[in-house]
């Protein structure tokens, strides 16, 4: 099916976006007993926060949200695996339909709202494949209907941290009521006070397990500063930038473009990256970043690395490009590294930073 994606995708399109996705994961549950390990050239090894990578592609957040394909996407070829967002509770996520394709634009709008199975349900799929050697990250969320937001997280943090390579505390989603909120210096500080405190008080082996903070490419420049200056205070150990976002182009094309929820895809490449490019500058490259948003193509990969994030996630463009896409970006990268003589993708982190802050 994958290997002949540009075909099948048509009519793969003539499916609810929903449905089709679940296919897909269904495939990928599938692919699962033929599942391979990957000899990435080490020129793209690369290591941050406690992680070593053996790419610094992953998959992000809310392709796998239950965890129930691990196996199947890591034989696509990604250096690391995000799964989630999940809450305490399971919880079925906002009314259908919520997911929307932009064709024209090879764009997404979702307004899914933390649809999953919950901590424990999600836990135990990730603790099947443990054996494997696969960086695996849980992106935590709070309930819609919860009574304390906060402590939604430190719930996660306490369930997972034993069973996952890094925690990521989510924000950033725009389709939870007020969660993008907990951005805002307040509230954000006593969100991190509980968290880091949280953490302190594991065993020691847990102690180092990384926390990394997802926050909106929507926010203003100073906000973001501010959100780097707060982070490195409380030792969070990275930041993504970013999710999805409210803002609409007029370049827009597609008849879906006027709906509720949060756009990714490459209409937002120049945004996002422009945001990790800004943090990157200003934190002077304390904090290490991952850039999400927009990447379709190996030399929009190497951009954003080359503007200051030091990993990279995926998504839309797997919609639209299939499962060869990590394989393609990879390669082009490399490419473009001995383009610009560097021996290694650590050293391209941040070369051309100045191209979008100066």
């Amino acid at each position: 099916m994958f290997d002949l994606y540009t075909i099948f995708r048509p009519f793969l399109f003539l499916l609810n976006p929903e449905f089709a996705h679940k296919c897909i994961i269904k495939y990928l549950k599938f692919k699962k007993f033929f599942y391979k390990e990957f000899n990435d050239d080490e020129r793209l090894r690369i290591s941050f926060a406690g992680l070593n990578l053996s790419n610094p592609i992953g998959i992000a957040a809310g392709f796998d949200k239950d965890g129930e394909a691990i196996l199947g996407i890591n034989s696509l070829g990604f250096g690391f695996i995000e799964v989630g967002s999940v809450t305490p509770i399971p919880q079925i996520g906002n009314p259908k339909p919520r997911l929307f394709r932009l064709k024209k634009d090879k764009a997404v709008i979702n307004r899914m709202g933390f649809n999953n199975a919950g901590h424990f349900s999600v836990l135990n799929n990730i603790r099947k494949v443990r054996s494997k050697p696969i960086i695996i990250g849980i992106n935590l969320g709070a309930n819609r209907y919860t009574k304390d937001l906060y402590d939604d997280y430190v719930k996660g943090l306490r369930i997972f941290i034993n069973s996952v390579d890094f925690v990521v505390i989510n924000i950033s989603s725009p389709n939870t009521p007020g969660l993008r909120d907990i951005q805002y210096e307040y509230n954000l500080r006593n969100l991190l006070e509980k968290v880091t405190n949280e953490r302190k008080s594991l065993p020691s082996e847990f102690k180092k397990t990384p926390i990394i903070l997802k926050i909106s490419p929507d926010l203003p420049d100073l906000h973001i500063n501010k959100i780097v200056d707060i982070s490195l205070e409380y030792k969070i150990d990275a930041l993504i930038i970013g999710n999805t976002t409210l803002e609409r182009s007029m370049t827009l094309r597609s008849k879906n473009k006027s709906e509720r929820g949060g756009l990714s895809g490459i209409p937002i490449f120049n945004l996002s990256t422009k945001k990790l490019a800004m943090a990157y500058k200003y934190s002077k490259g304390k904090i290490p970043i991952i850039g999400v948003g927009g990447i379709s193509s190996g030399n929009d990969a190497y951009e954003k690395i080359c503007a200051g994030a030091t990993a990279l996630q995926i998504y839309t463009a797997l919609i639209y490009k299939g499962p060869k896409t990590v394989e393609l970006i990879k390669e082009q990268m490399i490419k473009n590294m001995e383009k610009d003589k560097f021996n290694s993708i650590a050293e391209a982190v941040g070369s051309k930073n100045f191209e979008y802050t100066s």
